[in-house]
């Protein structure tokens, strides 16, 4: 369901094989004073464009439906936003045998001078106690808004928006986060982030390259009183959610993109239901994959995002082969295997590699990261003012960073004066 005349949004997705709403669907529509121009409300997913808190939220864009060739079906949004007049364009399309929303992104600066934008795509997704966020298992730190702090992840082991967690507590788990929260991957070299229900055993992936597609966030009013009221404010019967945000050419809110006079940007990404798979290790818009090793036994799970009838599952430790199947598999038959080894693994050293013998396509791979110990990255510090900035490449290198960014308290022209000042 996507409704143009509120933003543009996908309103509700449904998962017939499993039979649930995998995004959060609000039934009700109540709007709160979050956008930057007021009314927002809290549902499936939603697109923060050009600026976070998007003016046209709640305002109606343009739409239209395309038919395909290929017997998918495409529904088009498209506004030319009103803060610098550039246009951004949503392409939402269903496939007749692809369990996943496909959406290509489109943005262009129809303006002589050069704009900056963000875009953050923000699906919402219904939570419990049972909720676990799933970020790429080589993410081992996040950071908060600017990167003005930072936790290690998922174990959190100090204070993190003045809440104590040490000695160590998972904040992938909505449960453990008692105050509202932002935390974004600090890196990752994988393209996906998904939450799983542990109750339903079913979840949310998104999937898309990640050096279009950086940023990864988790956002929750919080497990409190405080976050309570929220969902009250927001819904009358539909609870609690939290938003598993994806940013295209960033890593970090609130960070912005150039676009120069007359460019576009475009890129593709993917939203996908799965089951019975858990907190997944790796992840294509064809497959999602979970293993763990435990001695000479290896629990191995595949979801498949459409009918496949010649998959192989091979488990490498270097050149020798431990395990070898082939399979047939579907959205509605997810791969569920405990494979008995015949020698004890070093998790490090196996390889899962799943394969289409059809096309000779891998589908997804996965190798446990190897441990070592894992730098916490600094948090961001504040710009010095004009005054105290070494050199004139500094100090114009400090404005056009304050103007990319739309910096609220730092002023650019400031150092660009300063930097005048100091050539004459």
């Amino acid at each position: 369901m996507i409704l143009p005349e509120l933003g543009g949004r996908i309103q509700m997705a449904y998962d017939k094989v499993k039979q649930r709403h995998f995004i959060y669907y609000n039934q009700v529509i109540k709007p709160a004073l979050v956008g930057l121009t007021g009314p927002w409300i809290s549902d499936g997913i939603k697109f923060n464009w050009p600026q976070h808190h998007r003016p046209s939220t709640f305002e109606p864009v343009d739409f239209t439906i395309k038919e395909n060739e290929d017997g998918s079906k495409t529904v088009w949004v498209n506004e030319v936003e009103r803060m610098f007049r550039t246009k951004g364009m949503a392409g939402f399309t269903l496939f007749p045998d692809k369990a996943y929303i496909e959406i290509q992104g489109k943005v262009y600066n129809r303006t002589p001078f050069p704009q900056t934008f963000l875009w953050w795509a923000n699906p919402a997704v219904k939570v419990n106690e049972d909720f676990q966020s799933v970020f790429p298992p080589d993410v081992h730190a996040v950071f908060d808004h600017g990167k003005r702090d930072v936790s290690t992840f998922p174990i959190a082991k100090g204070v993190y928006y003045k809440v104590d967690y040490s000695p160590g507590t998972d904040i992938s788990r909505y449960k453990n986060i008692p105050v509202p929260t932002s935390y974004m991957a600090v890196s990752s070299k994988y393209n996906f982030i998904g939450g799983y229900e542990h109750d339903t055993r079913g979840g949310l992936f998104h999937v898309a390259n990640h050096h279009i597609s950086p940023g990864n966030k988790q956002w929750t009013w919080g497990h409190g009183e405080f976050g309570r009221a929220w969902d009250r404010n927001l819904t009358d019967e539909d609870g609690p959610y939290i938003e598993l945000m994806t940013g295209m050419f960033t890593d970090n809110q609130p960070d912005f993109s150039w676009l120069q006079p007359y460019e576009e940007k475009s890129f593709v990404q993917y939203f996908m239901p799965y089951q019975e798979v858990g907190v997944a290790k790796n992840a294509s818009k064809d497959a999602i994959v979970n293993i763990e090793i435990n001695g000479k036994e290896a629990d191995i799970k595949l979801y498949v995002t459409s009918k496949f009838e010649n998959i192989k599952i091979t488990l490498l430790q270097g050149q020798q082969l431990l395990f070898s199947e082939t399979i047939s598999s579907s959205p509605a038959q997810p791969y569920l295997r405990i494979v008995q080894l015949n020698q004890e693994v070093i998790p490090q050293e196996v390889k899962l590699i799943v394969t289409n013998l059809n096309s000779g396509k891998e589908l997804v791979s996965f190798q446990t990261e190897k441990e070592g110990k894992q730098e916490i990255p600094r948090p961001a510090q504040p710009a010095k003012r004009p005054a105290e900035v070494e050199n004139n490449e500094q100090l114009y290198m400090t404005g056009l960073h304050l103007e990319q960014y739309r910096h609220a308290t730092y002023i650019a022209t400031d150092y660009y004066e300063e930097a005048q000042n100091n050539k004459s």
